[in-house]
Parts: structure tokens; sequence; C-alpha cells
């Protein structure tokens, strides 16, 4: 599949995840979507994230702001109902708060991030 065409399909499972989301009784905002080399190193270097080879460069990952209640939610059992809706809706589809798939919350955690893998 052409990088183009996944964005694509990336974008409409960002659509449906926002839509279960506000159907569950959460609000969304956007943090990161794309994101340049530049920053994403920046990011490594602070330990705020594992990896150079991120998603967010080819346009196939986001990071939520998720609010309940008005509030911002950082708390992983809420956020993993999200992360699970969003595991099935595509096998390439991976949630930052179970990076294992091991349904624990354990090792590196980053419950606003919401990828598809190519």
């Amino acid at each position: 599949m052409k990088l183009s065409d996944q964005q694509q399909l990336f974008t409409r499972n960002i659509a449906r995840l926002i839509l279960f989301s506000e159907s569950q009784g959460y609000g969304l905002s956007f943090g990161h979507a794309w994101r340049s080399s530049e920053e994403q190193e920046r990011l490594f270097r602070n330990g705020l994230t594992k990896t150079l080879n991120s998603m967010h460069l080819n346009r196939l990952a986001v990071d939520f702001n998720v609010f309940e209640n008005g509030q911002l939610c950082l708390e992983w059992r809420r956020i993993k109902e999200l992360g699970d809706y969003w595991e099935q809706l595509h096998p390439q589809n991976r949630w930052g708060g179970d990076w294992n798939g091991n349904d624990l919350k354990d090792g590196f955690i980053d419950c606003p991030h919401f990828e598809m893998l190519n």
C-alpha cells in the first residue's frame, strides 16, 4: 500500500476514534500529529520518546489530549477503552498505552498516542 493510501486510511480511523470517544463521554483535542525529524530528535534527547523512527514522521500517529467531564484525563484505565477500540479498527493500529500488547500497564507508557504501523 502506498504511504498516501495508508495516511488516508489512518485519517478515516482517527475520525472513527473521535466519534467513538464522544459517544463514550470523552472529548479530544489534538496534541502532536506530524513531527519534523528535528522535533523528534529533541523529544528523544529529552527522554520524551523512545525512538527516532516515530510514525509521527510519516503522518501515521497522533497524540490526543483526552478530556472527561471537561477535565484532562491521564488515567491509563480510562484511556485504555479508547486504545482497545483503536486497536480493533485495523490490525496495524497500535495504542501507546500498551506497547507490549499484553493488556497491562507496564513498560514505556504513552496513553495519548495512537498510531498505524506501515
